[in-house]
C-alpha cells in the first residue's frame, strides 16, 4: 500500500495490523518510552480546510515519531496561483517523505496521489475521512475488546464520515446501522462497496430503530463547512434526529457516544449526552494522534 486515500485501500489484514500498532504507540506514550520510527522523514501538510483535531495530531504525532511536520494552507503554495495538482505533486515528492491533504474535492487527492511518488495519506475530503474511523475503531476496540459483531447507529447527515464507517464494516465485521432524513443518505458508491465485499449496513427511517440494542451511536455536526448559506434549511430537515438521552436509552446498556466533532451542541447533540458518562468523545478524540501516528508509521517506514 504505498497511499491512504480510502478504508476500501485496507485489507483486514493490514486494519487489525494498524490498530495494533496504534495501541502499542499509545503504551509507550503514556509510559514515556519514545519511539522515534520516522527519524529524518519530512510530511507535508495541505489544508484547504481549517482544521483542530487534524492538524495538531498529525504536527505532534511526527514530532513525536521523531519526524518533521511542515503546514501549508492553500495560499502558501502555488496550487492557489494555479499551479497544477501534477506539477506540485512532482515537486513536493523531490523534498518530502509523505504528504497529508486536507480537501475539499476527492478528486484533489487522488490526482495528486497519481503523480506523486510518495505516500499520500486523505486527511479529509467531500467522499471520505478514512484517518478519522481509524481512531474511531481504536476506540471501540478498546471498550469491547473486538469489533466484530459490533452494532453501530449512524445518525444524522450521511457525510464523508458516514462513507468510511459503513466501508470499514468489511474489514471490521461490524454491522451499521443508518438512519438519515430523505436526501441526505450516504454516497451509494460507499455501500455497494459494503455490500458488495461481505460488509454490514442497514438502512431505518427512523432513528430509535438504528440506535436499538446498538454499542455506539454516532452522529456529525449537520452543518458541514461551506454549508453556512443553508443552515436554517438543513435544521428544518434533521429534526427528529438529534441524538438526545431518550434516544440514547434506546441503545445498549453499556453503549458509548461517538461524535467525531466539532460538535454544534444543541443541534445534533445535547450537552447532556455528549459530557454524559457514556461520552467516548474525548477518547475518540485522543486516538486520532495514535491511530495517524501508526498509519504514518506504516507508509513511511519500509523497514519497521
Amino acid at each position: 500500500m504505498k497511499d491512504f486515500l480510502s478504508i476500501s485501500d485496507l485489507t483486514p489484514e493490514a486494519y487489525d495490523d494498524i490498530l495494533t500498532l496504534a495501541a502499542r504507540m499509545k503504551r509507550q506514550r503514556s509510559a514515556g518510552i519514545p519511539h522515534p520510527y520516522l527519524a529524518g522523514k519530512n510530511l507535508g501538510m495541505i489544508f484547504e480546510k481549517a482544521s483542530t483535531r487534524t492538524r495538531i495530531s498529525f504536527d505532534v504525532g511526527m514530532h513525536e515519531l521523531g519526524g518533521y511536520a511542515l503546514y501549508l494552507n492553500s495560499k502558501d503554495t502555488q496550487l492557489g496561483r494555479g499551479e497544477t495538482v501534477p506539477d506540485t505533486a512532482r515537486v513536493m515528492s523531490r523534498f518530502l517523505q509523505g504528504v497529508i491533504m486536507r480537501t475539499y474535492k476527492h478528486e484533489t487527492i487522488t490526482e495528486f496521489a497519481k503523480y506523486a511518488s510518495i505516500p499520500v495519506i486523505n486527511a479529509l475530503s467531500d467522499k471520505e475521512h478514512p484517518c478519522q474511523i481509524m481512531a474511531d475503531s481504536l476506540t471501540l476496540k478498546e471498550k469491547f475488546g473486538e469489533l466484530d459483531g459490533l452494532r453501530i447507529a449512524w445518525i444524522g447527515d450521511g457525510n464523508n464520515v458516514a462513507n468510511s464507517l459503513i466501508m470499514a464494516s468489511v474489514q471490521t465485521g461490524m454491522e451499521i446501522a443508518v438512519s438519515t432524513p430523505k436526501g441526505y443518505e450516504p454516497d451509494q458508491g460507499a455501500v455497494n462497496f459494503a455490500k458488495e465485499n461481505g460488509g454490514k449496513v442497514v438502512f431505518y427511517d427512523n432513528p430509535v430503530d438504528a440506535v436499538t440494542d446498538a454499542h455506539a451511536i454516532y452522529t456529525d455536526t449537520w452543518i458541514s463547512m461551506g454549508e453556512e448559506d443553508i443552515k436554517d434549511e438543513k435544521l428544518k430537515d434533521f429534526v427528529g434526529y438529534q441524538l438526545n438521552m431518550d434516544l440514547l436509552k434506546k441503545a445498549a446498556d453499556d453503549a458509548i457516544v461517538l461524535h467525531c466533532l466539532p460538535a454544534h451542541r444543541g443541534e445534533e447533540i445535547t450537552d447532556e449526552v455528549i459530557d454524559s458518562m457514556q461520552s467516548g468523545v474525548w477518547d475518540q478524540a485522543e486516538n486520532r494522534l495514535h491511530a495517524q501516528k501508526a498509519v504514518l508509521v506504516r507508509l513511511m517506514n519500509n523497514e519497521l
